[in-house]
């Protein structure tokens, strides 16, 4: 039976990811006109990324189930995208002003995706539930 709860270790620890991943594409899509960093400088928002790891079986010795975790949280480093605006302050000499580099439509899909993760290991821990309730039926 300890496999059935190894299974809902890994979909909880992907679970968690998945969360996180949310919680990322969130804040790019909150910040998709931010210009200006936390000082007032005319630095535009950095679309983050987040990098996930897997956990494998029996690391350092410790038998743990496995799953995922998130590896990092890092700067999108492409191009900030331009747009033409030549009455705003921070517009260069041509009349552009630089613009985070979120792509909407991008995160969107990025959403989705998450949630559909979630709620897929979602399913597998009720899965395993029932199992679980199942087996100590026929215990019983």
């Amino acid at each position: 039976m300890s496999s059935i709860f190894a299974s809902m270790d890994i979909s909880t620890s992907a679970l968690k990811a998945q969360k996180m991943r949310m919680e990322v594409i969130a804040n790019n899509i909150a910040n998709i006109n931010t210009t200006h960093d936390e000082y007032g400088k005319n630095n535009p928002y950095r679309r983050k990324t987040i990098t996930f790891s897997e956990i494998l079986g029996k690391s350092g010795g410790i038998n743990s189930p496995g799953g995922v975790s998130v590896l990092e949280i890092a700067d999108d480093m492409s191009a900030f995208n331009t747009k033409y605006e030549p009455g705003h302050p921070d517009a260069d000499d041509n009349g552009y002003i630089k613009i985070p580099n979120v792509d909407a439509p991008t995160e969107m899909v990025d959403m989705i995706t998450a949630s559909r993760n979630y709620e897929a290991n979602i399913a597998a821990i009720e899965i395993a539930k029932n199992m679980i309730n199942n087996s100590f039926e026929i215990l019983a």
